[in-house]
């Protein structure tokens, strides 16, 4: 099959829908399919230093970056709806990553123009905690294109049953296509050895490791975590909370939290690790903890389980129900009590807390490992481009 993902950026200081894009990409090329990538060259800091006037080719992925027009959150490129009305023809299959924005309005409308069936993946925008925010903003975008849009797709993909349940509301009857992201998982089977991470952040001492690994950005339950910590300190705790992220807004108000609560000292800020350093800390790392207000999958979670931590999560994580039934972790509310009383039952018992980490590593490993996403995902795409997906 030939594939082309369509998405607004692919910067990975942005998190979830770059990394999975690029992921999702590389293990269906690897698996034999013709796969490409369409995107801006937008990022954070203005644009990438990526070649635009030609194709990039990485891991067996063809990836496009074209010029935005204007540093907005809509990514605005006339090159890549160009790019699109003419080559949308050439494939079998569009995968179109995330609403609201731009390419969302030109890549269905291409596709359709084109006879190829498109696959839209909504990231969360569904999510009735979400689809009510700037409605003065998103209404009209509904209004001109995106409920059109939705009700031609060929199915939409979400990548938990919890994300589907959420959406139905409005997913206009289309059918639907849950497949996970996927993870090397292998790549976390050997980390490496303990105390590079303390070794570069020598303000984390001796303690163990709580740590929270993800954007700094209000949705992930900051205001949840310091305080839910204090508690642990108080209680007489002798743990180091890492929050190891780039900022996206929330970063200033927890470091009031952990002023306000005398926790200097006690909680480490690393700003975005990457690659060796986000492995080292993973490797030194005693408990993950991700209290998210909404997650719609949560990598991240992922990544940890898959290095052998267990993880407290809220209830709002949409894979909180695998990992429930695995046994890989503890749920909580998110709730500064319901946080804290989790926090302090995953460190009550050393041995469960190693147990319940070898049973996360055996999820993520059963559950979300690239050779079990892949087959389903192709299958997924198959069943799309051949009409036979069912409602």
């Amino acid at each position: 099959m030939r594939i082309l993902h369509v998405i607004a950026n692919l910067d990975l200081q942005l998190g979830g829908p770059s990394r999975a894009c690029i992921e999702m990409a590389r293990a269906v090329a690897a698996a034999g399919h013709e796969v490409a990538v369409y995107t801006t060259d937008w990022s954070v800091e203005g644009r990438t230093d990526l070649p635009n006037d030609r194709p990039l080719l990485r891991d067996g992925v063809a990836y496009r970056y074209f010029r935005h027009r204007w540093h907005d959150g809509w990514c605005w490129s006339w090159p890549l709806a160009r790019a699109l009305w003419r080559d949308a023809g050439r494939f079998d299959l569009v995968h179109l990553h995330s609403l609201y924005l731009f390419h969302s309005l030109v890549a269905p409308r291409a596709a359709r123009a084109a006879g190829v069936p498109y696959l839209l993946r909504p990231h969360g925008t569904l999510d009735p905690a979400v689809w009510p925010r700037r409605r003065w903003a998103k209404a009209p975008i509904e209004l001109a294109f995106q409920n059109r849009d939705i009700e031609a797709a060929a199915a939409l993909h979400y990548t938990s049953e919890d994300e589907r349940l959420l959406a139905r509301p409005y997913a206009r009857g289309r059918p639907s296509l849950v497949v996970p992201l996927g993870l090397a998982t292998g790549d976390y089977a050997e980390l490496p050895a303990p105390g590079g991470f303390r070794a570069a952040h020598p303000g984390v001492g001796d303690r163990p490791i709580l740590l929270f690994l993800g954007r700094l950005d209000a949705k992930k339950g900051l205001d949840l975590l310091v305080p839910a910590f204090a508690r642990l300190v108080a209680g007489g705790a002798d743990l180091q909370l890492v929050l190891a992220g780039p900022d996206r807004g929330a970063r200033a108000g927890a470091e009031r939290r952990v002023a306000d609560l005398g926790l200097q000292g006690r909680v480490t800020f690393t700003g975005m690790l990457q690659g060796e350093a986000k492995r080292a800390a993973l490797a030194d790392a005693a408990l993950f903890v991700l209290p998210s207000y909404r997650e719609n999958f949560g990598l991240a979670v992922v990544e940890a389980m898959a290095s052998g931590l267990a993880v407290v999560i809220s209830d709002q994580v949409a894979i909180w129900r695998e990992v429930e039934a695995d046994r890989a972790g503890w749920i909580c509310r998110t709730e500064v009590d319901s946080l804290s009383e989790a926090l302090a039952a995953a460190l009550a018992d050393p041995q469960l807390l190693a147990e319940r980490g070898r049973q996360a590593r055996a999820s993520a490993r059963a559950r979300f490992d690239w050779a079990t996403v892949t087959p389903r995902l192709c299958d997924g795409y198959r069943a799309v481009v051949e009409g036979t997906l069912s409602p």
